[in-house]
Formats: structure tokens, sequence, C-alpha cells
């Protein structure tokens, strides 16, 4: 039996919240106040988004270490993504740290994704301290949020001692925290005070052999693969010879050549961590997220890091188009296989598997943005290859096949209540909830299958004029609510190779929206537009007026073209229909048709509709 101990110079904590609500900036903050710069150092904005990916889009996409000094004890601060396809970033933060703070947006209040990380930190029995930040903003409302955020924790079936939270008010972006509203706060200090106070100290027991969850992977230039986890017991040293067990049980000896422990955002050397600390270890080669890192005498596996199961699966292939390898460093399926390994083995949320076809791919994930955000990193690494459509994983349970279900909040201007309840329940959705604010804004709660979500933000934002706003989260299996189409659109299909002429063009623009500009290279099979129609066309893009010797080139009309609004990689993987994919390159992203031979895809056509009927 344990003798517990507490580690009383230490506190692990993360900070948890809906997407926009301000973690990094609070971070950024924290930083600030405890004297970690020197006041006249320049500092950017947003440091733990360090990635060019979290930086454009505003948003964390992996869970990051930091810490900060207050009075004699390290506060070690994960930054944890706030979007629920990005989950099992929160379940590796979870699994290190002993508390956690909610932070919730002082106007939008508790949101889906709000509702998956606590539900996250309540599941592991962390201590929670909730922050309301934004207060300055003109549209607050402190009061009914923290109405709201009390009704979210009774839903999620939180304890006497859970809802009995510290509460604060910040401003993250200027560096302020306060008991009360009305009060004045002057910085940060009220916050790292409370932190001390309510944060369990790391919990071990001093007499116990060293042991260390792995929660996370890195890699260095200088000393190789890198281990990041938690010490749950005992203490290790450099050059120590301890054991890794993995998920099979099997014991692999090692040698720790480098112990690091993170000082702000930077790592420093250690000769020796102590139990509770999060530590950086090097020297790992073959070690994955969950092994346990343990002394060689007395080795004990720690319970592994669980993970909710992936709802989404997409088909990675080679490009095959008649425009593939000119862009791309890495095309072949052997590179692109590594490299999905490699990201399966830091992602615990990514499952990587051998396709139906040879040359073929499946990778399984939380939901297409997650898999969206992993082809644009590989697309910018020099990687080239095909997508297929997005695809749910159904369950069977007694003879009954369920499908994954989406929570869907929507907040929009009243004028759009019925378009948007009226493409939902076309989506096969049910509304739970109508919220009327009294100021003109309208909050929807649905239940949708995810399969019917593909594809339907943009529309979304064209039908509310881009002044609504939507959130999913995956809300568990139940029946399969029936067949629903994907598309109500054809697509418009090249019948040749060459480069689009802007007669050609012209004389298609009546007949959908156009995805190419005049002089863009083309093959048959490529796909340039969106038909008006529900049924795909084959056309001649390049295509150019006759002339005959009574008129020259210079003698014809200008043609004006509608302008193009490219497709971006998520708009693509969204649009395309199961006979179609989307051709990735670290400079294009174009669409195409899986059989690219239009007499090919004609007689495929009639066996096809058949096949269909006798579905």
């Amino acid at each position: 039996m344990f003798k517990i101990g507490q580690n009383q110079t230490l506190r692990n904590i993360a900070i948890i919240s809906h997407v926009d609500h301000g973690k990094t900036t609070l971070v950024d903050s924290l930083f600030r106040r405890s004297g970690m710069f020197r006041d006249n150092q320049e500092v950017g904005e947003r440091l733990m988004d360090n990635l060019e990916l979290e930086r454009e889009r505003g948003i964390t996409i992996a869970a990051k270490n930091c810490s900060v000094m207050w009075k004699g004890v390290r506060i070690n601060i994960i930054d944890t993504p706030g979007h629920a396809d990005f989950g099992g970033e929160v379940e590796r933060a979870v699994s290190m740290v002993d508390g956690a703070i909610l932070l919730v947006d002082a106007s939008e209040g508790p949101l889906p994704q709000t509702r998956f990380v606590l539900k996250k930190a309540l599941d592991a029995h962390l201590k929670i301290i909730v922050v309301i930040n934004k207060i300055d903003r003109p549209d607050a409302r402190p009061e009914q949020v923290l109405d709201e955020i009390y009704d979210l924790l009774i839903d999620l079936n939180a304890t006497e001692d859970q809802l009995d939270f510290p509460l604060l008010y910040a401003v993250g972006r200027d560096g302020i925290a306060q008991k009360t509203l009305n009060e004045e706060g002057q910085d940060l200090h009220l916050l790292l005070d409370t932190i001390l106070a309510e944060i369990p100290a790391p919990s071990c027991d001093p007499d116990a052999p060293f042991q260390m969850l792995v929660s996370d992977l890195g890699y260095s230039d200088y000393v190789g693969r890198l281990a990041i986890g938690k010490i749950f017991h005992g203490t290790a040293r450099s050059r120590d010879s301890l054991v890794c067990i993995g998920e099979s049980d099997e014991i692999m000896p090692l040698t720790v050549s480098q112990i690091q422990v993170y000082e702000g955002t930077k790592l420093r050397n250690m000769d020796e961590v102590q139990p509770g600390d999060i530590v950086v270890l090097a020297g790992i080669e073959e070690v994955k997220i969950g092994d346990t890192i343990c002394n060689r005498e007395r080795p004990l596996a720690l319970p592994r890091i669980t993970v909710d199961e992936p709802t989404v699966s997409m088909k990675f292939m080679v490009n095959t188009s008649p425009l593939g390898g000119r862009d791309g460093t890495y095309v072949q399926l052997s590179r692109i296989h590594a490299r999905l390994v490699k990201e399966a083995r830091r992602n615990v949320a990514i499952q990587v598997e051998k396709g139906e076809e040879p040359d073929s791919v499946l990778v399984k994930g939380r939901g297409e943005f997650q898999l969206a955000i992993l082809i644009e990193t590989m697309r910018r690494e020099g990687y080239e290859f095909c997508v297929g459509r997005p695809q749910v994983l159904y369950r069977y349970k007694d003879s009954r096949k369920l499908e994954p279900i989406e929570r869907v909040l929507i907040d929009c201007e009243d004028r759009f209540l019925g378009v948007v309840t009226e493409k939902l329940l076309l989506r096969k959705g049910k509304m739970i909830q109508l919220i009327n604010n009294g100021k003109g804004r309208m909050r929807m709660e649905f239940s949708v299958p995810a399969r019917t979500l593909i594809g339907y933000r943009d529309e979304f934002l064209t039908d509310t004029r881009g002044a609504g706003t939507m959130h999913t989260l995956f809300d568990g299996y139940e029946d399969f609510r029936g067949e629903c189409l994907s598309r109500f659109t054809g697509s418009i299909v090249a019948d040749r190779t060459g480069h689009a002429v802007p007669y050609a063009l012209f004389n298609l623009e009546p007949r959908g929206r156009l995805l190419i500009v005049p002089g863009d290279a083309v093959y048959e099979g490529m796909i340039i537009g969106e038909h008006n129609r529900g049924e795909d066309i084959d056309v001649n893009p390049c295509k150019e007026k006759k002339l005959s010797n009574m008129r020259a080139a210079g003698k014809d009309e200008n043609v004006i073209l509608s302008p193009v609004k490219p497709l971006t990689l998520e708009q693509a993987i969204s649009f395309i229909r199961e006979d179609e994919l989307v051709e990735i390159t670290p400079l294009a992203v174009r669409m195409r048709k899986i059989v690219l031979s239009a007499q090919k895809r004609r007689t495929l056509r009639p066996s096809r509709s058949k096949d269909r009927k006798a579905a």
C-alpha cells in the first residue's frame, strides 16, 4: 500500500475552454505577470501558438506545455485545444495535471466544446477553477453565464465538491483578474494565488520506484526522440538505466541521456527530477504515447491513456492524375504511409490502417477538421497525394445500424431561423432547444447525424450572410436515421487535357459555378465547377472561338468573366461525392473523378444506378 505524500513545490494545471475564449492570451498574460519577461522586453502575442497553422487560424491545435514561477512554486501549465476534433490532445493533457482552469467567455457562455473539455476534466476528478473571461465586452452577461455554468455542471453529473468551485472574473488580454464584478482588478496575482491555494500538489509515494507515464512525444535534431510526461513516483537522474513498458506489456531497456523541465516556454537541463514534475526525457527511441517508463528492478505499468473512438475515416491514395508528381517531393505510397504512421504515434486520436486497394491507406480520426489539418500539414511538408470523401464509421448492435450524432449549437439573427431549420431538417436533424434572447438573435440546438453535416458549414455561412456561428460536438451513437443526399448539385467535369480558355469559360458560366480561371491546366476527369443541376456534365474548357479570314482576333469583343473564389482544402473535402477525389499538392488543391475517362464513367453509370436500385 502506497504511503501518499505531496510535492508542495509544484502545481500542474490545464487551461480548458471553447475555441476563441482566450486561453492562449491568458497564458501570455500569466507569463508577463509572473515576471518571466523583463519590463522592457519585446514579446509577441500568442506565444503558445507556435505552429504556423495555429497562428493562421487563430486556434490551438496541439496541447503544449510551459511553466511559470510564483512564490517559489513552479506552476506547470498545459494549453489545450478547444475543438472536439482534437480531443486526443485534451485527454493527453488531463493525464498530466491535478487541476484545470475552465475559461468561459462572458458573452457567449458555455458552448458545445466547453461541454466536451469540461466533461474530460470532471471524469478525471480534477479540481476546477472557473474564470469568466472578457468581462469588458459591451455585450458581456457574466451573471447569466455563471448560471449556465452551474446548469452545465449539473447536467454533467458534477459532484458537490466540483460544484463548489472558486470563481474569478478576468480580462485576459489586459492581464486582470478579480473576485467580484464590482471591484477593479489590477493584475493576475489573484489568479496565481488561487492556483496555489486551490489546486492540490501532485501526490506521490516517496518510497516507490520511479514511474512516468508518457503523454506526448517530441523530436530534437541534437538528442533524437523525446518522451514527455508526468512523474508519478520516484526520482530520476541523467544516465539512469530504466525500462519502457509498452502496450503489450513488453519490456524494453533504455538509458536516459538527458532530462529537462519546462521553464517558461523553453526547456532547462536538470540533473535530477522529483515526483509530480512534467519532464522531457531524451535518448529513448522506441516509445509510444501511453507507455510507462519505470525502474528496471521493479517494473510496474501505469494505466494507459484512453481516448474516444474515431468517428470519421478518409482514404489516402497515390496521386495518379496527369498532373501528378510535378509539385510534390514525397509522392510514393511508402513515404505517405510512413508519415501517417508517425502522426498516429504522436496523436493518440488517429488510427492508420491499410486500405482495401493496394495503393491506399485508411486514416481514422475524430472529425473531418482534424483530418483536414493533418492533410494541410503534410501538404506544406512537400507531400503529394489524393484523398477521398470523409466517411462516418458506423456501429452495429443487436442487428441495428448505429451512426455518430452531433449536437449542433447555432447562433444567428432571427430572420434566418426558417432557412436554417429547413436545411437541418432536410439533413435528418431534430431541434432540441430554441432560445430567443429578445435582441434579434436566436440560439438553436439540434441533434444531427455527423454524415449529413459534412459540407453544410459553408452553406450555413451563405444562408446567414456570414453572420451566424455554428458549433458542433460529438453526442454519441444513435439508430441510423435514413438516407440523405450528400450534395444536391452535380459536377462540371473537363473532357480533355489542356489549358482553360476565356471564350470557353464564358460560355460555361450559365451551367453553374466555375472553380478555375483562364490559363489553368486541366485534364480529362478534372472537376472545374459545380453544375446547377443534380447530374454531372462533361465539357470542353479548352475550346477557342473559330476565326475566319474576314475577322482578326483583335476585333472580337472582350470576354468578361465572373470572379472565381478558389475552394479551400476544407471546402474541397466537403464538396466531393463518393466517386470523386481531392488532389493535394504543395502548390494546388484540385478535384477529380476517381475514373478519369468520360467514356468509362458513362459505361459504369448504368450499372451503378442498378446497384443503387437493388440496394
